[in-house]
């Protein structure tokens, strides 16, 4: 007999080799129903697989995370299938599950149309049908080779061939078709109803441009139809919410050709970051942040110290000064750590809060960039923490309440993660079992739910994410804490305790906003260009009716720039429904159309960029108005 430990931590006893499926349904037959594989011990398994040993075990349904891994992943088993069955001279990659959705990545002479996609999608509803069951099975390396050889599958060879000597090499068949595969997958092919293919790329085998160009497939697969449609009508809305496309309209920022990665901020762009910039700034000096700011270009002797240059030299960018070798920073901790080294510290000084405004500069590839989401430099809104053990849970609470009141501030809903010891590690076991087990506390003091991210943590520690949902349902991870012994015994930071004798600081770096390019970016998309009056970088649009009015609205315009309001005003001669149009365009939360009847009342007429007529409102009244609303970033 073995144990099964469920999630709510109770404790079932099951016959060794109960499959994943089994134990559901003794839970309950409708849980049987809709789950479609489990996490193990932290590892998926698809409803078929056995168990055979004490496991902690969580089912899983479709739209949790490993649920939809599972379904998207037998998604491009069916793809590769329909691909197999309308072009037999297809040769087969790879074929994920991804973040939305998944692909396969194929070879063959006949180049994709989107015409094809829809046949494809065609033949991937009738594998559907059909009700093929998805069969496990296992061969030796010398049996895998030998099948696949025989088939001409030269890329599963390749893979295979890569494979460690002893590894266990699976299968998956339904049907006709047989595919190299760890797994896991759905039962059977039934429950993939609803299939979009959304497009066409190329891809090089491997991401090795001197290797041979692929032709890529994307897809997405749900189990109802008006799932899909729904789906389908966020990412039409998503594309007018581009802040590729709005930045450029709102003449916010740009991205050239002679900087690739590197965006161009415009003045009314700067508002808009200078605006956030106070309010960050704000916030941490009422929290007793002290502000630092470190070099962009430091020794490489620095980097080979803090651990960057074994674990990060692959996106760092490197120059010689003077005959030395230096680095331009990609993180900004090594700098504080150099600013802490400058002075002596008792325990009566800490916690020592300093946070950073850094930019930094990240390799990324060409193909990875976007906008202003993934940048070549971008300016992180760090911290560093240094404090004594016993002040670590507080600190960690302190940081996780900040967080929380930013990101209310800007209207976003979030779920939070922490990330646990990843494989390329630094450190002890143990020491990383304790800051593990901070964050946790932390977490469950101020009783915040969150997920465990396996293996997901910086090199040099364990760290807590948060995932803001935005106004169309997607999720971006900003905010990251993370718990470090790592660097301040790098350092040799020390500090005198009440013995007189020296000891060593625990740390946390904390970025909130995560990079200021970014977040921005973010805004942009979540606000749809239509910022709160508090962020818009023009709050107000003054619109003469003709020019005879334009010395009154000089005054309007003077008495709001009195109060702080951003104030433009349009004194063209153009019709007042063309200067109304243009202003909505620009997504100018307010517009006041000044004429004859506002002159005589000292009066304006208020309209809202959505077409929204708020009348006649006393000057005096509307500026109250509109300081309440900036003031309380209603």
């Amino acid at each position: 007999m073995i144990n099964i430990t469920l999630p709510d931590s109770s404790v079932r006893e099951y016959e060794d080799g109960v499959t994943v499926y089994d134990v559901a349904k003794s839970i309950s037959e409708g849980l049987a129903r809709v789950v479609v594989g489990a996490k193990v011990n932290g590892e998926l398994k698809g409803l078929k697989e056995e168990i055979s040993e004490d496991s902690s075990l969580e089912l899983l349904k479709v739209e949790d995370e490993g649920g939809k891994e599972i379904f998207w992943h037998t998604s491009a088993h069916m793809l590769a299938q329909a691909i197999k069955r309308l072009f037999p001279e297809a040769k087969f990659a790879i074929g994920p599950a991804i973040k939305d959705g998944f692909y396969y990545d194929i070879d063959m002479e006949h180049r994709l149309v989107p015409e094809d996609l829809e046949k494809l999608e065609k033949e991937m509803k009738a594998i559907a049908k059909e009700n093929f069951e998805l069969e496990r099975s296992v061969m030796s390396r010398e049996e895998a080779l030998k099948y696949m050889e025989e088939r001409g599958e030269v890329y599963k060879v390749e893979l295979i061939s890569e494979l460690p000597e002893g590894e266990e090499i699976s299968f998956y068949t339904e049907g006709e078709f047989t595919d190299l595969c760890r797994g896991p997958h759905l039962p059977n092919t039934k429950r993939v109803k609803a299939v979009k293919l959304t497009s066409i790329a190329g891809a090089y085998w491997r991401g090795d441009e001197k290797k041979p160009m692929l032709q890529r497939i994307y897809g997405i697969s749900f189990e109802k139809q008006k799932e899909l449609d729904a789906y389908l009508e966020m990412v039409e809305e998503a594309k007018k919410r581009d802040h590729r496309k709005l930045g450029k309209e709102l003449d916010l920022f740009t991205m050239h050709n002679e900087g690739p990665g590197f965006p161009f901020f415009h003045p009314k762009g700067m508002v808009l970051w200078n605006t956030i910039q106070n309010f960050w700034r704000a916030e941490h000096q009422k929290r007793g942040y002290g502000e630092i700011k470190t070099p962009l270009i430091l020794n490489e002797d620095l980097w080979h110290q803090s651990g960057h240059w074994d674990h990060y030299k692959e996106n760092m960018y490197f120059t010689e000064i003077d005959g030395g070798d230096y680095a331009i920073k990609p993180m900004n901790c090594p700098g504080s750590m150099i600013v802490y080294k400058s002075n002596m510290y008792s325990y009566r000084d800490f916690p020592i809060r300093w946070a950073e405004l850094g930019q930094v500069h990240r390799h990324e590839l060409a193909g990875a960039l976007h906008g202003l989401m993934r940048v070549r430099t971008f300016t992180q809104d760090d911290a560093h923490i240094f404090m004594l053990p016993e002040q670590v849970k507080d600190e960690l609470v302190g940081v996780i309440e900040l967080a929380d009141e930013l990101y209310s501030a800007f209207g976003f809903k979030y779920h939070v993660e922490l990330s646990t010891r990843p494989d390329n590690y630094m450190g002890e076991i143990e020491t990383w079992d304790l800051a593990t087990e901070n964050l946790r506390a932390a977490l469950e003091e101020k009783g915040v739910e969150y997920r465990i991210n396996e293996g997901d943590g910086a090199f040099y520690g364990p760290k807590i994410d948060f995932h803001l949902e935005d106004s169309i349902g997607r999720t971006w991870q900003c905010a990251t804490i993370q718990l470090d012994f790592q660097m301040p015994e790098r350092f040799d930071l020390t500090y005198i305790g009440a013995d007189n004798e020296k000891h060593r600081p625990v740390m946390i770096h904390r970025a909130i906003l995560g990079s200021m390019e970014r977040f921005i970016g973010i805004l942009i998309e979540h606000y749809a260009g239509k910022f709160p009056a508090w962020l818009a970088p023009v709050q107000v649009s003054i619109l003469p009716i003709s020019d005879k009015y334009n010395d009154y609205a000089e005054e309007v315009k003077n008495a709001l720039e009195l109060k702080g309001i951003r104030v433009e005003m349009d004194v063209r001669s153009e019709k007042i429904g063309f200067k109304i149009r243009e202003a909505q365009m620009q997504k100018i939360p307010y517009m006041l159309v000044v004429g004859e009847k506002e002159v005589e009342n000292n009066a304006v007429s208020v309209r809202t960029r959505d077409g929204g007529d708020m009348g006649a409102l006393g000057l005096s009244e509307f500026i109250d108005k509109i300081v309440q609303e900036i003031r309380d970033k209603a």
